[in-house]
């Protein structure tokens, strides 16, 4: 992991945040249904996290190997723009929403959790894993949260983001009248 004001540096160049779903958004726990379906939690900070990034004019996606109804409808709730489920080969999703987003990998954070998220970690300019990821994933990380997946960790990213953007208090503003 890299000093604090490295990772706030990479973190005010950031302006597509793409996060892994499972063990990033929920705490990776999946109920299995009796009737095929599938139930998730989700987190109300990480979702009011995204949608203080949004007004910031930034960009969001998720990336899951998992395909659930849950996560297109969260997504879509949040006003999350790039959405890819059940893609095997993460990295080639990774590839296409940044040239769908006109960003470099410069300008993208990602959030894992485990092994599968990674090589999207490398490819980007804050890697962050969450504080219950695997060890490989958090030595992975230029920044690991204090959070655990599912419990807050993606407002705590968007915090650091946009705080070292000095956006953070615009955002806010609303909130604190």
């Amino acid at each position: 992991m890299e000093d604090f004001s490295a990772i706030e540096r990479r973190a005010s160049r950031i302006k597509l945040l793409l996060m892994d779903c499972d063990g990033v958004l929920t705490d990776g726990r999946l109920w299995l249904m009796e009737e095929e379906g599938e139930h998730k939690s989700f987190n109300t900070h990480d979702g009011l996290g995204l949608t203080l990034f949004h007004r910031a004019d930034l960009r969001s996606g998720i990336i899951s190997g998992r395909s659930s109804p849950a996560v297109a409808r969260r997504a879509r709730d949040l006003g999350v723009e790039f959405v890819r489920q059940g893609d095997s080969d993460k990295r080639q999703a990774f590839a296409e929403i940044l040239e769908e987003a006109g960003v470099s990998e410069d300008e993208v954070a990602f959030v894992g959790d485990d092994l599968p998220d990674i090589p999207l970690m490398k490819h980007s300019e804050l890697a962050i894993a969450v504080a219950d990821a695997t060890e490989e994933t958090r030595l992975a990380a230029h920044y690991v949260t204090r959070a655990r997946g599912g419990h807050g960790a993606v407002r705590e990213v968007v915090e650091l983001i946009l705080k070292a953007q000095g956006r953070w208090h615009d955002v806010i503003e609303g909130y604190l009248k």
